[in-house]
């Protein structure tokens, strides 16, 4: 008996579709591996990567920031900055990844920092601002920072209880004052109350956060001071 009838094929477009995909991730594995040896060599003249170039990971609950929400962010945090002023993005490296679109003469600080779990991101940020951060482990992170940082955006990757409770625990442990340190994190509407609760000071704000492919669930700004991008409500 021959079953060769009932084995699926795919179509044209599909196998159209799959190679063109398959080339993209070969494109994008060389150009990484390629930016690590230049990272090694030489990190300040490597090519400037922009967040398009890393792909979301949704099982680590990636989903990138628009540019303008991303701009809006980074200008909330460097708005009266000093070059003395130290600032860390944390689980956020869309924000980040916006430094690199500016010309440095513009940024009012160096001492903006990186912390993730995607260990890829340190190619954004080179060793030297770059911290690896588990929210399941919120008391572990660069020693340097700890109680250090004027300003902090921090983006609990997941809307859950625990992740939020972590996160919010980190912040507390990397601000220099609770009270008088500019604090953001963005998060899931529905996590309003869990918010509220674990950040002391912070409200809603006016400001509402958009992803590069959209997300079903509506995301809201939280932070603890007023300024032209927003005014808490």
């Amino acid at each position: 008996m021959d079953f060769d009838d009932d084995i699926p094929t795919l179509s044209a477009d599909t196998l159209a579709a799959l190679q063109a995909f398959k080339s993209e991730e070969q494109e994008r594995n060389e150009k990484f591996m390629k930016m690590y040896q230049q990272a090694e060599d030489d990190f300040d003249n490597r090519e400037k990567l922009t967040i398009d170039d890393f792909k979301e990971d949704w099982q680590l609950s990636q989903f990138w920031y628009s540019d303008s929400t991303a701009n809006t962010l980074l200008d909330a945090l460097l708005e009266g900055a000093t070059e003395e002023t130290v600032i860390c993005i944390a689980s956020a490296p869309s924000v980040y990844a916006i430094i690199n679109k500016r010309d440095p003469s513009t940024l009012p600080t160096k001492n903006i920092y990186l912390f993730e779990f995607d260990k890829r991101f340190e190619l954004l940020s080179g060793k030297e601002h770059f911290g690896f951060y588990d929210y399941n482990d919120p008391n572990k992170f660069r020693e340097d920072l700890r109680g250090k940082v004027d300003r902090l955006l921090i983006d609990p990757p997941f809307l859950e209880a625990e992740c939020q409770k972590n996160s919010s625990e980190t912040a507390k442990l990397l601000v220099k004052d609770v009270k008088t340190s500019k604090l953001i994190t963005c998060t899931g509407e529905r996590m309003t109350e869990n918010v509220l609760k674990n950040y002391p000071g912070v409200r809603v704000t006016d400001f509402f956060p958009e992803h590069k492919n959209g997300l079903s669930n509506e995301f809201r700004c939280y932070a603890n001071f007023d300024c032209q991008q927003w005014k808490m409500v």
